[in-house]
């Protein structure tokens, strides 16, 4: 018997062993077509990555030749895989970013190599034991003195990258110099062939086919405010149209939250875009606004915060019956199709860098705003209420009357339960002397607190209360995101809005996908 267990046993593990492995091998099969269609996608959503590879591997293979060719080769020797080096580290995707880092590694190996200069030659009339003592002592004070001031926020922010480069070449040139009496020469080769490969970066980064920063940040922050126009649109449409289609839910859901999502991380690329875009040198003919954009970006933030409530409402354990929500959808519906054209405009203004129509900002929003409020008050009962002392009922009574009733009988309706002081204290009394379990009690707490709420008069007008009240906040919060696109108008010196200028408010589905928009960057770290 218990050798035919033992074989059942085996057999059953080889036959586990043989379907883990067909499933193996068919991953694998599959592994190039998939791998091959995920490229091909990637490539195809964004032309520019693909551009930027080719970019990168010839620039590579400039470098090579360097040390591949006899000629140049003989002039520069084993130091080509300098240039080589440079290439890898600085090239990045936006022309504002390979520049930042072009120069802040150029600037750090030229300040290395003078201070190493300079302790060599301050260190070569003493002998050999206090030369080698002197570099130590040096090397220790500057390590510790370059790496204190990477702290300062303005040179993390700024000259991170070219702080560690001098601290990086610095400590080689003077430790190597211990053994090497042609130190200048050593110095010339490392600064020429950086200089090379931080030449070609530069040029292949700004000449062929140029990735800029500013636009990048100028395109992103139009996407953000159209995918925002999207969320508050969805979110109340799926808040009005009840239960929808599984896949029509899933579709809204998702917009919804792509459209606040992309804004809310943001923070750090527009503030790397920021900095990148200042240094590109289309812009340097003027002071152009760039951490306007990031004070854009700040209040988009706070309104995206609010759609995040808006968007927890529709999630709530306690929800207002349709026929109560019927009641104010056109009002709400119609001020969330004014917040979305208002956010749709300032998009269009900023991607066609021209002032906003105060008109489209301003009058039919108010109009809106004034429907539901009149909506809301034309139903005061719904909100406010009686007091009547015969209505004064014990909610915890009901509560754990109700509770109880779902234990012995299953679900009851709240309307059907009629209990007094005295209920309650059997209630409490039973619970006492019946232990529950974790899970039983963890039940009938919850219940307890939903009906507790449910109870109330009022209780059914309070969700809607809370989503109109956060859709009114984002009229207040959209004030601000005009006041800083006006002002960022201003400084950027976008055409003057004209009456006769042909307005199109455009509702395509925007591309609120900005953080893939480019790779990460290594310039801010």
């Amino acid at each position: 018997m218990e050798m035919a267990m033992a074989d059942n046993e085996s057999g059953r593990s080889t036959g586990n062993w043989r379907k883990k492995m067909v499933v193996l091998v068919d991953q694998l099969r599959g592994f190039p077509s998939l791998a091959c269609k995920n490229m091909w996608k990637m490539g195809r959503d964004d032309p520019r990555r693909l551009i930027h590879a080719f970019k990168v591997g010839f620039s590579l293979t400039l470098v090579s030749l360097l040390y591949l060719l006899e000629p140049s080769f003989q002039g520069i020797g084993e130091n080509v895989m300098w240039a080589v080096m440079t290439v890898v580290l600085v090239f990045e995707f936006t022309a504002g970013a390979t520049l930042c880092k072009g120069l802040n590694r150029g600037l750090g190996t030229v300040f290395a190599g003078a201070l190493a200069f300079v302790v060599k030659y301050v260190a070569n009339g003493s002998g050999r034991a206090f030369h080698a003592f002197f570099i130590g002592t040096t090397v220790c004070i500057v390590g510790a003195a370059t790496s204190y001031m990477r702290f300062f926020p303005y040179i993390k922010k700024n000259y991170d990258y070219g702080v560690l480069i001098f601290l990086l070449t610095f400590n080689l040139i003077t430790v190597s110099s211990y053994r090497t009496e042609n130190l200048f020469k050593m110095i010339y080769q490392r600064f020429y062939t950086i200089a090379i490969g931080c030449a070609i970066c530069l040029l292949m980064s700004l000449l062929v086919f140029p990735n800029w920063s500013g636009e990048a940040l100028h395109n992103s922050t139009a996407f953000k405010l159209e995918g925002l126009a999207k969320s508050i649109e969805a979110c109340v449409n799926e808040y009005f149209n009840g239960e929808m289609e599984a896949s029509n839910d899933k579709i809204s859901a998702e917009d919804i939250y792509k459209g606040y999502k992309a804004v809310l991380d943001s923070k750090t690329t527009d503030e790397t875009l920021a900095l990148h875009a200042s240094w590109e040198p289309r812009h340097s003919c003027h002071k152009f606004p760039w951490q306007q954009y990031v004070k854009v970006g700040t209040v988009l933030r706070q309104f995206g915060y609010t759609v995040v409530a808006l968007h927890g409402c529709l999630k709530t354990e306690i929800q207002t019956p349709p026929s109560v929500r019927v009641l104010f959808k056109n009002p709400c519906t119609k001020l969330a199709s004014e917040v979305s054209k208002v956010l749709i405009e300032l998009a269009n203004s900023i991607r066609n860098r021209r002032r906003c129509s105060q008109e489209i900002l301003s009058n039919n929003l108010q109009e809106a705003l004034q429907d539901l409020n009149t909506a809301i008050k034309s139903q005061p009962r719904l909100f406010l209420g009686t007091s009547n002392d015969s209505q004064d009922t014990d909610i915890l009574a009901i509560a754990a009357a109700h509770a109880a009733g779902l234990r012995n009988q299953g679900n009851g309706s709240l309307s059907s339960v009629k209990i007094d002081t005295s209920t309650l204290q059997e209630c409490k009394a039973q619970c006492t002397e019946q232990p529950k379990e974790a899970a039983e009690r963890k039940m009938l707490r919850h219940q307890l607190s939903i009906i507790a709420i449910t109870s109330l008069e009022f209780s059914e007008a309070l969700p809607f209360a809370a989503f109109a009240s956060l859709l009114v906040e984002t009229v207040a919060k959209l004030d601000l995101v005009i006041e800083e696109v006006e002002e960022l108008g201003r400084l950027a010196r976008f055409k003057d809005y004209r009456h006769d200028d042909k307005i199109v408010i455009s509702c395509e589905t925007p591309r609120v996908d900005v953080l893939e928009d480019h790779i990460p960057t290594r310039g801010a770290e």
